[in-house]
C-alpha cells in the first residue's frame, strides 16, 4: 500500500445542525471522489454513511461514520458526524481528531441551534473551517440571509464569501466563484458535467464589490500579500488562495461556499476547498504533538508529526461490530501503528496487542498492514482500549492530550422481560457503555433497578433498540427521570461532628471541623489545573501542627465523596460544595480511617441542615421556529412549562423564538408543538446550565422519592 505524504491528507469531519444535508452532502463527495458509483439517498434510507437500521428508519446520523477516499492526489478521511444535540459525543470525539471541518447549513434556515454548538465545538479544539451554505434549491434559501447570520451568530468579520448562487429556490442554476471570477452550470444525470458560463449581467457588481472584500481580508493575512495589495492594487488567483489557505488554517478566517448537495451543485468545488484551504496534519501546530509524561503532568515534551517518531495515537472511538467484535477507531498523530505489534496503553498502564489494522468506508472495512502519522483507521483485537486513551510505544510513554465527556441529563430505569434476557441485558450494557461514553449504568441500591442515563431522550430511544437489534434483548422501560442535582445556598461555618464508639476492646475516634462555602466562583488556580468549564466540589486542607494526622485526611476526603453521592434533601449528588477542614483531634489507639471518614460524613450531614440545601435541575436552552400564525399558543405553552423567554426574532417567514425551559417539562413536548401549530413548528434543545428548583417543586420531587424535608436544627 502507498503512503500518501502527509502534505496530502487531510481530516476532515461534516458538521452541522440537524437536517442540513450533511449526509447527503457526504454521499454526493463519496460518489465524485469514485469511492461509490451510485448515490444512495438519506431520505431513501440508503445512504452510504447511515448504515445503521435505525439510522436509515428515521433519516437522520446517530454514529459518526468514517470513510477514506482520494480526489486530485490527495487522500481525504471523512467522518460524518451526528446533527441531534443527544449524539454530541460523537461530534465531541470527532473534532478532538480531526484537523479541518466543513460546517454545513440549510439556506432557508441560517445558524440553526445545533449549528452554534457543533461550532463551539470545533472552536474548543482550534479546527479551522469552510462553511457549505446548502438547500440553495429550497424554498426561502436565501444566501445572503445565511452568510449574515454566520456573522452574527458565529464568527463575525472573519467571514469571507467565495462563492455567490445564481438565483435560489426554484430558479438557483449555479455558482460565481468570486476568486476566479468565473460563473458554473452542472449538467448531466449527477451533476458532474461542470460547465462554464458567462457572468449574469445583473451579479457582476455585486460579485465584483465581494471580491473586493474578500481581497482586503486574505492580504491581511501575510506581509508579502499586503504589500503586493499596496503595490498593485490586486492580488492573482494564486495569492488569494495562499492567503486565504493561510487565514482559513489559523483560524482567521472562513471560507463560505454554496451550493446543493440534492441537486448535484456544487459539490465537486467543496471537495476542492476543502483540499485548497483545511489543514493538513504538519498545518497543525507547525507539525508537533505536545505530549504530556505519564508520571508528571507539568511536564511536557515535543515530538515531530512523523512516521519515524515514537508513537503517538489516541482511540476516539470503540463499536462493536457484529463480523469482528470490538473495533477502535484511532488517530495516529505520530510513528507507525503496524498490525501484529505490542503498544502501551498510557491512560490504563497496561500492555496490549494490536491484532489487524482496517480502512474504515462506513461499515466495510478493508484490511491494511499499518497506520502512518496523520492517519486515522481501526484496530481489531485490543481488549481493555477505552474512548480518549492513548496508545503509545512500548520504551517511550507518554499521554496525548485527551477530551471530556459531557454529563448525562436524563435517565430511565430497564429491566429484562425475561430470566433468560437478565445476563444478556447486563452484556449489552457494558458493549454499549463502552461505545458511548456519555452514556452511563448503575443500579439503584434502593430498588435494585438498573437505571440507564443520556443526553436525551431520543439518545436512550436507540440505546434500547439498539438492546433489542443487535443483542436480542426484550426490556420493559420506566417513565423519564430527571438528573437533579443537590447543592448549598449558604455558608455553614466550624461545624463540628466528634465519632466515638467504644465496643469494649478497640474503639473508633475521629473528630473534626469543617467549613463548607458554596463554590461558585473559580480562582485563577482552579482555572489553570483544572479547565472545567464549571466548578464541581473542592476540599481544602487546612490543618496544621498534626492535630488531624495526615494518614487520616484521605478517610475525610472519602466520607465527604460517599455524603456527596448520596445527597442530602432528595437523594441526589451533591455538586459545588467547597469543604474546609480547619481543626480536629484524634486519638492514639482508636483513630482510624474509618472513624475521621464517618465524621466527615456526619459534619457535612449538620452542615446541610445550616447552610439551606436544595435541589437543581437542568435547564435546556430551545429554540422554536414557528409560523406567524401560531406564535401566541407557542409562548402560551413555553409559559405554562415554566420557560423563560429570552428572544423573539425573524428568519425569513418564520418567528423564532429564543428561551430557557426545565428538562422536565419538557418530556412530550414534540407532540405538543405539533398539535399547537399543525405539525408546522419545529424546535432544538440543548442542555444549558442547572437551576435552582422553586419551593413548591422541590416539595414534590421529596414527597416522590420518600424524603422527608430535614427539620433545622
Amino acid at each position: 500500500m502507498s503512503v500518501t505524504p502527509l502534505e496530502k491528507v487531510r481530516n476532515v469531519g461534516i458538521i452541522a445542525h440537524i437536517d442540513a444535508g450533511k449526509t447527503t452532502f457526504t454521499e454526493r463527495v463519496l460518489f465524485y471522489t469514485g469511492k461509490i458509483h451510485k448515490i444512495g439517498e438519506t431520505h431513501d434510507g440508503e445512504g452510504t454513511m447511515d448504515w445503521m437500521e435505525q439510522e436509515q428508519e428515521r433519516g437522520i446520523t446517530i454514529t459518526s461514520a468514517a470513510t477514506t477516499c482520494f480526489w486530485n492526489n490527495h487522500q481525504i478521511n471523512i467522518i460524518d458526524t451526528p446533527g441531534h444535540v443527544d449524539f454530541t459525543i460523537e461530534v465531541e470525539r470527532s473534532l478532538r481528531v480531526l484537523d479541518g471541518g466543513v460546517a454545513v447549513f440549510d439556506a432557508s434556515q441560517g445558524v440553526e441551534p445545533q449549528s452554534e454548538t457543533v461550532w463551539k465545538q470545533a472552536d474548543k479544539y482550534n479546527v479551522p473551517r469552510i462553511c457549505f451554505v446548502n438547500k440553495m434549491d429550497k424554498m426561502g434559501g436565501d444566501f445572503d440571509m445565511t452568510i449574515d447570520s454566520i456573522k452574527k451568530r458565529l464568527a463575525g468579520n472573519k467571514v469571507v464569501a467565495i462563492q455567490y448562487p445564481i438565483g435560489a429556490a426554484d430558479d438557483f442554476s449555479g455558482l460565481i466563484d468570486i476568486i476566479e471570477m468565473k460563473a458554473y452550470h452542472f449538467e448531466g444525470d449527477s451533476g458532474e458535467q461542470v460547465k462554464e458560463i458567462e457572468i449574469p449581467a445583473e451579479l457582476k457588481d455585486k460579485v465584483e464589490a465581494m471580491r473586493l472584500e474578500l481581497i482586503e481580508k486574505v492580504a491581511e493575512q501575510d506581509d508579502a500579500l499586503m504589500d503586493t495589495y499596496f503595490a498593485d492594487g490586486d492580488l492573482s488567483v494564486a495569492d488569494i488562495k495562499k492567503g486565504l489557505r493561510i487565514g482559513v488554517t489559523s483560524n482567521n478566517l472562513y471560507a463560505v461556499a454554496c451550493g446543493s448537495a440534492l441537486q448535484n451543485i456544487g459539490v465537486q468545488m467543496i471537495i476542492d476547498a476543502a483540499v485548497d484551504y483545511l489543514p493538513h496534519p504538519l498545518d497543525v501546530k507547525d507539525g508537533v504533538l505536545t505530549v504530556t509524561d505519564i508520571d508528571d503532568n507539568e511536564k511536557t515534551e515535543e515530538i515531530k508529526v512523523d512516521a519515524a517518531s515514537p508513537l503517538g495515537a489516541l482511540a476516539f472511538k470503540v463499536a462493536t461490530d457484529p463480523f469482528v467484535g470490538r473495533l477502535t477507531f484511532v488517530r495516529v498523530y505520530s510513528g507507525t501503528l503496524k498490525s501484529g505489534s505490542y503498544v502501551y496503553n498510557a491512560s490504563s498502564g497496561q500492555k496490549e496487542r494490536v491484532g489487524r489494522l482496517v480502512q474504515m468506508h462506513s461499515n466495510s472495512r478493508e484490511e491494511i498492514p499499518e497506520i502512518t502519522a496523520g492517519n486515522i483507521g481501526a484496530v481489531i483485537g485490543l481488549k481493555a482500549t477505552k474512548t480518549g486513551d492513548t496508545l503509545c510505544d512500548v520504551n517511550k510513554k507518554f499521554l496525548v492530550e485527551s477530551m471530556e465527556f459531557p454529563e448525562p441529563v436524563i435517565s430511565i430505569s430497564v429491566e429484562p422481560k425475561t430470566k433468560a434476557d437478565q445476563e444478556k441485558m447486563g452484556v449489552a450494557l457494558g458493549k454499549l457503555a463502552e461505545e458511548d461514553p456519555s452514556f452511563r449504568v448503575r443500579t439503584d441500591e434502593e430498588t435494585a433497578q438498573t437505571i440507564i442515563s443520556g443526553m436525551g431522550e431520543l439518545h436512550l430511544d436507540i440505546i434500547v433498540d439498539r438492546m433489542k437489534r443487535e443483542f436480542n434483548v426484550e426490556c420493559n422501560v420506566g417513565a423519564p427521570q430527571v438528573a437533579y442535582r443537590e447543592t448549598i445556598k449558604t455558608t455553614a461555618k466550624d461545624v463540628e461532628h466528634k465519632f466515638s464508639k467504644q465496643t469494649g476492646g478497640r474503639g473508633q475516634f475521629g473528630h473534626v471541623v469543617m467549613t463548607f462555602d458554596p463554590y461558585t466562583e473559580m480562582d485563577e488556580e482552579d482555572i489553570k489545573d483544572e479547565l472545567k468549564e464549571k466548578p464541581t466540589n473542592k476540599f481544602v486542607n487546612k490543618i496544621t501542627g498534626g492535630v488531624i494526622p495526615k494518614e487520616y485526611i484521605p478517610g475525610v476526603q472519602k466520607g465527604l465523596k460517599e455524603a456527596y453521592a448520596r445527597g442530602f434533601s432528595a437523594g441526589y449528588p451533591m455538586v459545588d460544595v467547597k469543604a474546609t477542614l480547619t481543626f480536629g483531634s484524634f486519638h492514639d489507639v482508636d483513630s482510624s480511617e474509618l472513624s475521621f471518614k464517618i465524621a466527615a460524613s456526619k459534619a457535612f450531614q449538620e452542615a446541610c441542615r445550616k447552610a439551606q440545601a436544595i435541589i437543581l435541575e437542568p435547564i435546556m436552552k430551545v429554540e422554536v421556529n414557528t409560523p406567524e400564525e401560531y406564535m401566541g399558543d407557542v409562548i402560551g405553552q413555553i409559559n405554562s412549562k415554566r420557560g423563560r423567554i429570552e428572544e423573539m426574532s425573524d428568519r425569513g417567514q418564520a418567528k423564532i423564538i429564543a428561551c430557557y425551559v426545565p428538562l422536565a417539562e419538557m418530556f412530550g413536548y414534540s407532540t405538543e408543538l405539533r398539535s399547537a401549530s399543525q405539525g408546522r413548528a419545529t424546535y432544538g434543545m440543548e442542555f444549558d446550565h442547572y437551576e435552582e428548583v422553586p419551593s413548591n417543586v422541590s416539595a414534590k420531587i421529596r414527597e416522590e422519592r420518600g424524603f422527608k424535608i430535614p427539620e433545622d436544627e
